[in-house]
């Protein structure tokens, strides 16, 4: 049975208020949670698996794109550059990517794991700034938008809505006395 609720708000300084169905909404984020899951998952654990391969010509790493690929003209090109070859760079891109979307996949510690896969999307964006003409858009992606914002803001609002009570673990981490005695935790979860 589909239950209709009133959603009233202030953005922006303006009164917001629509209605709209509860089910489709929890379905909703359940889906969305689960396809940006997958997507950081599969993103980071293909990078693992070649990085770990005993051939260490085939091992992945973050070097050549930051050496080579930030668009000609982009304002950070030297901080990226000086990342390039760091081995913490690396891990921090593969475990990042693999752990966070593991986390959105079981709902787990979703506002943490959601927080920081955006923040990783904003170095993406950030990677495809370009010079010239439209200097600072990603001109090769997207205006603007590319599909890194697209991510990032699917993310925050993935943590916003508290995604990971919907069919995660979180609905139960929460309930756990450790949780409730530490109440500040509750931000990581959701």
């Amino acid at each position: 049975m589909s239950t209709r609720q009133t959603l009233h708000s202030e953005i922006l300084g303006r009164d917001v208020n629509f209605d709209y169905s509860e089910n489709w909404v929890g379905y909703s984020l359940f889906f969305m949670r689960v396809v940006m899951g997958w997507t950081l998952f599969q993103g980071g654990i293909t990078k693992v698996v070649t990085y770990l391969d005993a051939d260490p010509s085939n091992n992945w790493t973050a070097a050549g794109f930051l050496a080579n690929a930030i668009p000609q003209g982009n304002p950070f090109t030297g901080m990226f550059a000086a990342m390039a070859g760091n081995p913490l760079i690396d891990w921090l891109n593969m475990l990042g990517l693999t752990l966070a979307g593991l986390a959105l996949l079981l709902g787990a510690l979703v506002r943490f794991a959601a927080f920081w896969g955006a923040v990783m999307m904003l170095f993406y964006w950030l990677a495809s700034l370009e010079g010239g003409l439209m200097a600072g858009l990603p001109v090769a992606h997207g205006w603007v938008v590319d599909d890194h914002m697209v991510y990032a803001v699917l993310l925050f609002g993935l943590g916003a809505f508290g995604a990971g009570r919907i069919l995660g673990l979180d609905s139960y981490i929460e309930d756990l006395s450790f949780v409730e005695n530490n109440r500040w935790l509750r931000y990581f979860l959701g």
